[in-house]
């Protein structure tokens, strides 16, 4: 047999040997939900709310494990005025959409007055925060795609992860999560 003749039976040998393994590889650590399901109103997909430090609690809707962390959504409930802090994911855009009461949103440049029924987006790499503006309850929906490791932070921050670290290591975390604070927080801006 001749060298090319080798090269190129040994090639497509080896190419129709690996899609098999290929796709048995990526199907094996997927995960993905193939059943719909409902999340009752005021509920939490998995029946436990993750609450942060900041008074928000956070109904998952649908989680990133249901999506091989395609999307990642919640019910954002706040008690207490203000938010977090600026920031910035590496991969993930974010979109609030106002349920109940007002918040300030500043994505890039711009700030938003948002009340129920209202949405705003907030692209991946562009700095963003929220404050929530009203007195009592405000809720919102919230989503990040793709999902990333956001909703595994919280649930640290939840367990109290992020209290006992020192702002050093706290930045640590979030970069590690895909996403760094940049500045302070904008409640204490005036509403536009």
């Amino acid at each position: 047999m001749k060298r090319n003749s080798f090269l190129r039976l040994f090639i497509s040998a080896a190419a129709f040997l690996t899609v098999p393994f290929s796709s048995t590889a990526k199907r094996s650590y997927l995960t993905r939900n193939n059943k719909g399901f409902k999340v009752d109103k005021g509920n939490d997909r998995f029946v436990k709310p993750i609450t942060l430090l900041e008074g928000d609690t956070f109904y998952t809707k649908i989680s990133s494990k249901d999506t091989d962390g395609d999307l990642y959504m919640f019910e954002s409930t706040r008690e207490k005025k203000g938010g977090p802090s600026l920031h910035y994911h590496y991969t993930q855009d974010e979109w609030w959409y106002i349920l109940e009461g007002e918040f300030l949103i500043k994505v890039g440049d711009q700030m938003y007055t948002a009340k129920a029924g209202d949405s705003v987006f907030g692209p991946r790499g562009v700095p963003h925060a929220f404050s929530k503006m009203n007195e009592g309850s405000a809720k919102m929906i919230m989503t990040f795609q793709p999902a990333g490791k956001m909703e595994e932070f919280f649930i640290a921050v939840s367990e109290g992860k992020l209290a006992k670290m020192s702002e050093k290591e706290q930045d640590e975390m979030r970069k590690a999560h895909g996403f760094e604070r940049v500045g302070p927080a904008i409640g204490h801006f005036k509403k536009l």
